[in-house]
């Protein structure tokens, strides 16, 4: 039985919204791209948000609004995805990795933040569908030390408290609609802030200088960053499924507990925050093993995030494995399980039997 790692959840559903784009006759950012924009904000609970072409130039934008540049160093965790980082680099400032709390929990240690006079942001990450799991703490710590607090939420769009969620706790916040995220339009990205002159670098950064199109006065200097209305109109489309997105993750999740759960250890989840796996992560003793064990059984299994301290782009930075004992660990434990909806209680069954033979 082949088990890929994802498939999109997208269906003729989608493709009949798309018509509406074409009879609308207006196919780039327009009146779907401000539709969703408003919804967005609705769900999130934020006051302020732009699109951006996909959720690294999101973060991007994000580090330009906020003004970092050459000089300033911003603080990463060394277990996320490479974009997190990618962003401080593109905005020209320097990318400081820090370890996580423990492999099951991907929360930034802060005893081990180093601060300097050059430290100006910190970049935090929740990933696969949860909370951070001490975000007061890390809210707090970003108060007393004057840094600004950027979330990089691709992962986490509906992931809440019951009041608060996830890309409200920071200054600036970012999210992705990436293939494989909650929802999807493809590629494409979305900036949240609370703060309305962030907003207002935002805007003139991601149209080419201007505020608004069809005029050729260019007060700044800015790029384009806009999306179009036939991502706007599938991001429409895929909010319509929210629902049903959340109630079949949360499905999968339950099965794979059933079938492994007492064997395996899970990530560890936020307490009092909702959970919509992205993916459903587990730790064994060899992650590479149980990954190639899965493998000549036609699944397909994925790792967690390589270390940043050891991608090889950033080996420049001088970092050696001394500080980051958790994040490496995760990465030699840690396995993605498949967890796309579609998913049968057989293809989690056979998914469980093959990682439970491969650490018997």
């Amino acid at each position: 039985m082949k088990v890929p790692q994802f498939k999109s959840y997208v269906d003729k559903t989608d493709y009949a919204h798309l018509e509406a784009v074409f009879e609308n006759n207006y196919i780039a950012e327009g009146p779907f791209a401000r539709e969703f924009s408003d919804k967005l904000l609705e769900i999130i609970g934020s006051p302020y948000g732009v699109f951006a072409s996909n959720g690294t130039v999101a973060l991007y934008l994000a580090m330009r609004a906020l003004e970092l540049g050459p000089g300033d160093d911003v603080f990463v965790q060394n277990s996320t995805f490479i974009a997190s980082a990618n962003g401080v680099e593109m905005a020209g400032a320097n990318p400081v990795f820090v370890d996580v709390v423990r492999y099951d929990d991907l929360s930034i240690d802060l005893n081990k933040v180093h601060l300097t006079d050059k430290s100006k942001a910190m970049v935090i990450a929740p990933l696969f569908g949860t909370a951070y799991s001490n975000i007061a703490e890390v809210q707090q710590f970003c108060r007393d030390n004057n840094l600004f607090l950027i979330e990089d939420a691709a992962q986490a769009l509906a992931i809440t408290d019951g009041v608060n969620h996830c890309g409200t706790f920071g200054d600036v916040a970012t999210f992705s609609f990436y293939a494989d995220k909650t929802i999807t339009t493809a590629e494409g990205g979305y900036v949240v802030t609370r703060h309305e002159d962030v907003y207002e670098r935002m805007r003139f950064l991601r149209n080419q200088g201007r505020k608004q199109s069809g005029t050729f006065l260019h007060p700044e200097i800015g790029y384009n960053f806009r999306i179009t209305d036939m991502q706007a109109a599938l991001g429409l489309s895929q909010l319509k499924k929210l629902d049903t997105i959340k109630r079949e993750k949360a499905k999968i999740y339950d099965l794979y507990y059933k079938h492994l759960g007492g064997h395996v250890e899970f990530l560890r989840l936020a307490d009092g925050f909702n959970h919509i796996p992205f993916r459903v992560v587990v730790f064994v003793d060899s992650a590479e093993k149980s990954a190639q064990y899965m493998a000549e059984k036609e699944i397909e299994p994925r790792s967690v995030f390589y270390p940043l301290h050891r991608q090889p782009c950033y080996q420049h930075l001088g970092y050696g494995d001394e500080s980051f004992e958790q994040s490496i660990a995760c990465y030699e434990k840690g396995i993605c399980l498949p967890t796309w909806i579609g998913l049968t209680e057989e293809h989690i069954e056979h998914v469980s039997n093959a990682l439970l033979e491969s650490i018997s």
